[in-house]
């Protein structure tokens, strides 16, 4: 019988995905293994694989088709054997893209409300007894709102005394004061569940355009909402002094033995050193090497440091596994790696998804300082800022030293105050006396 081929779950959050490319069309024979389309996801793109051999008989997702949920049917695989007479003569449902919810169009001035009745007044201040209604368009009532002016104090002049948005900003820039008062005291509440429309009408028409979100942009806003608002975070801050760190990498740099291309092997960078930094203070302090769930702590066996690469508008945080059993050289050529196919949308679920915590590094831009949100299930993240020339006092007389600014944010269900210092003062140590990376 027909066999239906359906959207797959590429990650156990997954939800929906975009049909990016179809390598097959209808008629075309395949076999178990045989690559058959590309799926986007959030943050990757993979391939899929036909699980039995037959003949595609219906393509029923196009090509370039987003949001299509998972388990949807997106194609139908016949048999050896079986013609097509054998498929539903039904058409399958094709998913059908992702549509924005329709927007709310401003009535224009000269075309009167479909329920205004003959017996409206035509002209002059709307009705205002009980129980009768008030005509306005649906912009001039969102600007009354957000300037919190009663509809039934204005006088309508738009057809059949209909109430416009001229009206309300008249109404509005004769009483200045109380609408400055007015928003001050709803605005605030408002701002956590403002709809689009909303927000829309704050901006003059014309002077802006939107950006639709994709799927990697929702992601990360949902992604990073959760953690806002569901994770009991603070921070710690620790300075570190990187100049015996950077006279050891400049060494081992030099000694990286040259290929066949006439290149170094590796060339390790600061960051190589911050991530194996964190992943050794991480095995020094195991209690902080830990994620929540409801019933338990997940206390990881391994320092699994995922590193945030910036890709063409968006964030993705792939995944250095067992760093603290990994050699710097090692780290490095894999964080080259992950890099470059983070760019691409090429990484597996399973290499930017979990991990114990993150490493988050501005300090090629010169940012001296800031503060990461907490990427959950994870329970710490680190920001790395810039190195900087410092006046530091060393055995009691000032000198200059590079200072790299360290702020730790760390989830309090996890990792108490003293417990996240332990982890900032073994992390410190091993950037101080980089040598100890090396055992």
């Amino acid at each position: 019988m027909p066999i239906e081929i359906t959207m797959p779950a590429l990650s156990p959050t997954m939800e929906e995905g975009n049909l990016a490319k179809w390598h097959v069309k209808e008629g075309d024979s395949v076999s178990a293994g045989d690559i058959i389309a590309e799926i986007e996801t959030d943050k990757a793109t993979m391939e899929v694989e036909a699980v039995d051999e037959g003949t595609i008989a219906k393509i029923s997702v196009d090509e370039g088709t987003q949001g299509v949920k998972v388990n949807a049917v997106i194609a139908v695989l016949l048999e050896e054997g079986e013609d097509a007479g054998a498929v539903d003569a039904a058409p399958v449902p094709k998913a059908e893209p992702e549509k924005a919810a329709p927007k709310e169009e401003p009535a224009k001035a000269e075309t009167p409300a479909i329920d205004v009745v003959a017996e409206a007044p035509k002209a002059g201040p709307a009705p205002t007894k009980d129980g009768e209604r008030i005509f306005a368009s649906p912009l001039a009532r969102r600007i009354a709102e957000q300037n919190g002016i009663d509809l039934k104090t204005i006088s309508g002049s738009g057809p059949h005394g209909r109430i416009v948005k001229a009206d309300v900003e008249g109404k509005s820039a004769t009483s200045t004061a109380k609408s400055e008062t007015t928003q001050t005291s709803t605005t605030a509440p408002m701002a956590a569940a403002m709809s689009d429309d909303k927000v829309l009408a704050f901006y003059e028409e014309g002077k802006y355009e939107t950006l639709p979100h994709d799927g990697m942009r929702r992601a990360i806003a949902s992604r990073l909402t959760e953690s806002a608002q569901t994770i009991p975070s603070y921070n710690l801050t620790m300075e570190c002094e990187l100049d015996a760190m950077l006279k050891l990498r400049s060494e081992i740099n030099a000694s990286a033995p040259i290929g066949d291309d006439d290149k170094p092997a590796f060339k390790i960078s600061v960051n190589d050193f911050i991530i194996k930094a964190m992943a050794l203070a991480l095995r020094d302090v195991p209690m902080a090497n830990a994620s929540w769930t409801s019933d338990a702590r997940i206390l990881h066996k391994h320092s699994d440091v995922g590193v945030a690469v910036a890709i063409p508008d968006g964030l993705i945080t792939p995944i250095v596994c067992e760093a603290e059993l990994k050699t710097l050289s090692a780290i490095s050529m894999e964080m080259k790696d992950l890099a470059k196919r983070a760019r691409d949308m090429k990484l597996a679920p399973h290499e930017f998804q979990g991990g114990s915590t993150a490493v988050s590094n501005l300090g090629m831009f010169g940012v001296a300082n800031f503060t990461s949100i907490i990427n959950p299930p994870q329970a710490s993240i680190i920001s790395i800022g810039a190195g900087e020339k410092r006046a530091v006092v060393k055995d009691g007389a000032l000198a200059v030293a590079t200072v790299m600014t360290a702020t730790f944010a760390f989830d309090h269900r996890v990792i108490d105050g003293a417990l996240g210092g332990q982890l900032g003062v073994a992390f410190k140590k091993y950037i101080e006396n980089p040598m100890g990376m090396l055992v």
